[in-house]
């Protein structure tokens, strides 16, 4: 819910600058805008010459100003960034089989997935994130492989063992996964 209240307010707060703006730009290509609109003429400014010369002897002022609206900037681009960033899921709920079922800690499965694809053979680091419903889980992993590892191999061997085992665990009836692999980086071996 506080998702869906965070868009419809982010798209009713970019619509109305988005309106203020093309009323902007509409006035000063000489279109007709709105009768309430408080500039009438092209040459209409924000800030005339006298309320601009009124602050010029507080030296303190423009800075402030400069400062708050940088920091409102930053703070709507991080709001912006923060609707668009994928859920990390809390908790998965487990069948336990008396029709109740049970909550297992999202991190915890994440943390479990993540070791078990690190001791396959060929990976070096194992990076797990749950998203999804509570109820169908999905998997993001993200595997950084040795250099002697077989991409197609460790593939397969996450999904038959770590993704199945965690699967069937949890009684879920599916666990996809999207999986991004890696090569680490290495020196070169010299052959004499």
């Amino acid at each position: 819910m506080i998702r869906v209240v965070n868009r419809v307010l982010l798209a009713l707060i970019g619509l109305a600058l988005l309106c203020a703006g093309g009323a902007v730009l509409a006035r000063g290509l000489g279109w007709a805008v709105p009768a309430w609109w408080p500039y009438h003429s092209p040459h209409d400014v924000l800030l005339s010459h006298a309320n601009r010369e009124r602050y010029r002897s507080d030296a303190w002022f423009w800075p402030i100003v400069i400062g708050v609206l940088a920091v409102l900037v930053v703070l709507a681009v991080w709001w912006l960034l923060s609707q668009l960033r994928r859920a990390r899921l809390a908790e998965v709920l487990v069948d336990s089989g008396d029709g109740q079922g049970a909550l297992l800690r999202g991190r915890a499965l994440e943390s479990v997935l993540a070791d078990e694809a690190e001791s396959l053979d060929g990976v070096a680091r194992a990076n797990v994130r749950l998203t999804g419903r509570r109820s169908a889980p999905s998997a993001r992993i993200r595997l950084l492989l040795e250099p002697h590892a077989s991409p197609s191999e460790s593939l397969n061997r996450l999904a038959t063992e770590t993704l199945a085992r965690a699967k069937e665990s949890s009684g879920l009836s599916a666990l996809p996964a999207e999986v991004r692999l890696r090569a680490a980086r290495h020196t070169p071996e010299r052959v004499t």
